[in-house]
């Protein structure tokens, strides 16, 4: 049996796994990241429902604002049917790149703000020069 400790939109099973938790309608089903509001039916029922928090990057970028190195900054389809903002780190900002496989970064700061994830795959740098 695995037990879930929950702190904000993140959370962690006892044996360690990172994953999202994510908010599901219970009038018309559309599952919704950090929502008060169902974004189709505007219902405040709204279930919390883990995720195992593994999706694609479906838009990424490289920003530079508010610090003095790049950032990496995508959009993330989950397979629960919504997307969400967040960086990505652990790979040079530019070597993100649409269709990259992402899971959450175990021991991030669940209430950092913007959810950290990382690639599933690691990029091998020297076939990109």
């Amino acid at each position: 049996m695995s037990h879930s400790v929950s702190a904000g939109n993140a959370t962690q099973t006892a044996q360690g796994e990172p994953g999202l938790t994510y908010q599901l309608c219970r009038w018309c089903g559309t599952a919704s990241f950090r929502r008060l509001l169902c974004p189709v039916c505007a219902s405040s029922d709204l279930d919390s429902v883990r995720s195992d928090g593994l999706g694609v990057v479906v838009r990424t970028g490289v920003v530079h604002r508010y610090t003095e190195a790049a950032r990496n900054e995508s959009l993330v389809r989950l397979p629960e049917g919504f997307v969400f903002r967040c960086r990505v780190v652990g790979a040079a900002p530019h070597l993100v790149h649409v269709g990259a496989r992402v899971r959450p970064v175990v021991g991030a700061d669940p209430d950092a703000g913007e959810p950290l994830l990382e690639l599933c795959d690691p990029v091998d740098y020297i076939a990109w020069r």
